[in-house]
This record gives C-alpha cells, structure tokens and sequence, in this order.
C-alpha cells in the first residue's frame, strides 16, 4: 500500500458506511473484496435516492462492466469510513465512477485510503442490451461530474 500516484477528486457526493464484523480477514483488516461492497453501495444507493432508479421492478438496470481499485492504507472493524463519489465520464448508455475510500480517525482523514474506478452500463431489464440513461438518472449523474 503506497500514496496515491494522481491527485485525489473533490467528490461532490459522500455517504458514511460501518464495516461490519464478517468485513475482516484473518489478517484483521478488511478484505479488499469488501471495497467493492462499499463502492456499489454508494453507487447504487445514490441512483435509487437521486436518480428514481427502481431496481426492483423499473425496466432499466446498471450492470457493472469495469472496476479497479487503488488500495492504499488498511481499514478495519469496528469503525466508521466515508466514500466519496463523483463522475468522471457520462456516456449515452455507460457511466465511469471515481470513488475514494476515507478514514475519518486516520492521521490523515482527508487522505483516501483507497481510490476506485467502476463503469456502468445501463440495459433494458428484459434482454440485457444497452439503452440511453433515463433523463432522471442523467439529471443526478450530472451533478456528480468531476472538474478536468
């Protein structure tokens, strides 16, 4: 784990989340599949809130294509971790995420302790092929997008 080789995006969205007791390894920190967890909560979270994305029964639905993740200080249970959201590039169909993982307690809280990407395509629930963004998932998208 090293410091982060890009600077760090000023997220225009942040959610707080609680690791959970299951969220650590044997090493006793959380295990890196756990970020994504993290990261697709906030995502789609924001999408249902902000968006009017109905997972449930709407007929359009975001599949994950891409994710990548930069890990860079450990982060434990019990404790309290902030994610930062924000968009990079907002395509007809396909979204790309940039996501920063914080540590309130850390020494340095403002520092990430994992910096991520993920790409959504979104799809017509039915046969899975990709479909414009609806203007309502568009309109939040775009408050998200990322300066530079």
């Amino acid at each position: 784990m090293s410091a982060p080789q890009q600077p760090v995006p000023e997220f225009a969205h942040r959610a707080r989340l609680s690791t959970r007791w299951g969220d650590n390894d044997i090493y006793g920190h959380v295990n890196n599949a756990v970020y994504y967890q993290y990261f697709d909560s906030v995502i789609n979270s924001y999408l249902i809130e902000q968006g009017g994305l109905d997972i449930h029964a709407g007929d359009t639905v975001g599949f994950i294509v891409r994710s990548e993740c930069d890990y860079l200080a450990p982060v434990a249970y019990p404790g309290d971790l902030e994610v930062g959201l924000g968009v990079e590039r907002l395509g007809n169909s396909s979204v790309t995420y940039r996501l920063g993982l914080f540590d309130p307690r850390a020494a340095q809280p403002r520092q990430p302790c994992a910096l991520a990407r993920m790409v959504h395509v979104f799809v017509r629930r039915a046969d899975s092929r990709p479909v414009p963004l609806p203007a309502s998932l568009r309109e939040a998208l775009q408050r998200l997008l990322l300066a530079g």
